[in-house]
């Protein structure tokens, strides 16, 4: 990828303008990989964060007032660009945040299937005629834009999950500031911008803000003019952000972290649990909220699971992103390098036992594969973004539901069996927004609500969630006649 690929985009987008943020320090956009700089952002101040709101905000009523069918155009305008260019957009997400070439397909098929949920979405709102106990009234309910969307995006699939609250909100007919991740300001933030702006997104609609907390403060959550904030990313940050929603009165959409479990019961397919467990815990890293953090097997076939499983693990190439071949590549940045390396460390003292012990080599980390982990250690309660399996035997189905639920997340799950209407029973009992027989944890389709329990945030998203969270409904009554009044 040309690094002027990255210099042509390292700016804040404001207005449909681009231009250099006025703060006083940058952010350096490095390849996780081989730690060479990509581009320098000059981070925005708080006055940028309203120019942009204002912004947003004056170009908001006409896009409220276009036609949906026309709002409907920009976003297949918007469709066609990432089509076209799919390899670009590719290496931009291998170089920015060491996605392999595998990952990177994986989120732009999904992507894609966003933008095209989000043409359909511009025609979704309905409203309705409500009967009244009064005579002659007429009760209308409308369905309208919120306004404003405030939109904070993470790190791990950053062009993904900017794309699936920031186009939903256009073709709704709202307006948007985005803020993208420190680490991924191109893929999560201006890069989207553009696409925008060459679709013909009229220019104030979409505004894109590079800039971090230490400049802004809460400026991004307490402006006046944004109604909904969408955010996505840890717990510990969506608890700061619903708290500063719920004092200024802004409705907060929460996707927030993960501790999933796969659960293998005594019927399973051993193999296809086995490759269903690595793909859940290795994917891109294993940075991912959905992962799973653990897998959960029946007593009766931890033996041949685990052989099977920690022989399919050691098969995992780890090494180049750019490299096809390659299924492991690089942790976002050091510290969490280190941090996934201080949590197996912990782990094991702590008594656990390493079938495979993981080496960290810059910001490569190779995987780990635990056993025997103690029921009070704290890795068993926490999100784990990096590339470490912790298996857990269970007794019987009970004990398995138990285990799954003595978390305080609940994203998603899996639970493996030969006998479907038995998943569906455990499944139920699991505490989680998402959970899938014989299958993978990490799953996201349009028009299936997407969320989770718990820690793991407030709110859905996808189908009609979208127009949940990002329109409200307005009640006009209309009095035939005339109305009596006491006095």
């Amino acid at each position: 990828m040309p690094h002027s690929h990255f210099t042509d985009l390292a700016h804040q987008f404001i207005d449909g303008e681009w231009k250099p943020g006025s703060g006083s320090w940058d952010i350096i956009d490095f390849n996780p990989y081989t730690g060479e700089k990509l581009a320098s952002i000059t981070v925005a101040t708080a006055g940028e964060v309203d120019l942009a709101y204002r912004a947003a905000e004056r170009a908001q009523t006409a896009w409220a007032e276009t036609n949906p069918y026309a709002r409907r155009l920009v976003l297949e305008r918007a469709l066609r660009i990432v089509e076209d260019r799919e390899e670009e957009i590719a290496e931009t997400i291998v170089a920015e945040l060491g996605g392999t070439r595998l990952k990177a397909a994986f989120e732009l098929h999904l992507a894609k299937e966003f933008l095209r949920e989000s043409v359909h979405l511009a025609l979704r709102p309905e409203g309705r005629i409500l009967p009244s106990p009064v005579d002659g009234k007429e009760n209308r309910v409308y369905r309208l834009p919120v306004g404003v969307v405030g939109v904070i995006s993470p790190f791990n699939f950053p062009f993904l999950l900017s794309l699936k609250s920031v186009a939903p909100a256009l073709a709704l007919g709202n307006a948007v500031v985005l803020k993208p991740h420190q680490n991924t300001p191109v893929c999560g933030g201006t890069l989207v911008a553009k696409i925008m702006e060459e679709a013909g997104l009229p220019a104030g609609l979409l505004n894109v803000v590079v800039t971090d907390i230490a400049e802004i403060g809460d400026a991004l959550l307490t402006h006046p003019v944004p109604k909904v904030i969408s955010f996505t990313g840890s717990d510990k940050v969506g608890r700061h952000v619903a708290t500063v929603c719920a004092q200024n009165f802004k409705h907060a959409v929460l996707e927030l972290g993960g501790n999933s479990a796969l659960i293998v019961l005594d019927d399973a397919d051993l193999d296809y649990a086995v490759d269903a467990a690595v793909f859940s815990r290795f994917v891109h890293q294993g940075q991912v909220c959905m992962a799973a953090n653990r897998i959960l097997v029946d007593r009766r076939v931890e033996a041949e699971f685990t052989e099977k499983f920690v022989a399919k693990v050691r098969t995992l190439r780890v090494g180049d992103p750019a490299d096809p071949a390659t299924h492991i590549g690089p942790l976002i940045n050091s510290q969490q390098a280190e941090s996934v390396d201080g949590a197996v460390e912990q782990t094991l003292a702590a008594g656990a036992t390493a079938l495979l012990r993981g080496t960290v080599d810059g910001n490569l980390v190779s995987p780990s594969v635990l056993t025997g982990v103690p029921a009070d250690a704290a890795v068993l309660s926490q999100e784990i973004f990096g590339p470490v399996a912790l298996i857990l035997p269970f007794d019987g189905e009970d004990d398995a539901v138990r285990i799954a639920n003595d978390t305080p997340y609940g994203l998603s799950g899996a639970v493996h069996t030969a006998d479907v209407e038995r998943g569906v029973r455990v499944a139920k009992r699991v505490h989680t927004g998402m959970i899938h027989i014989n299958d993978g944890t990490v799953h996201d389709e349009p028009i299936v609500p997407f969320g989770g329990e718990k820690h793991s945030g407030i709110g859905r998203l996808n189908g009609d969630a979208m127009v949940e969270a990002f329109t409200t409904q307005k009640w006009i009554s209309i009095q035939h006649g005339r109305s009596r009044f006491p006095f």
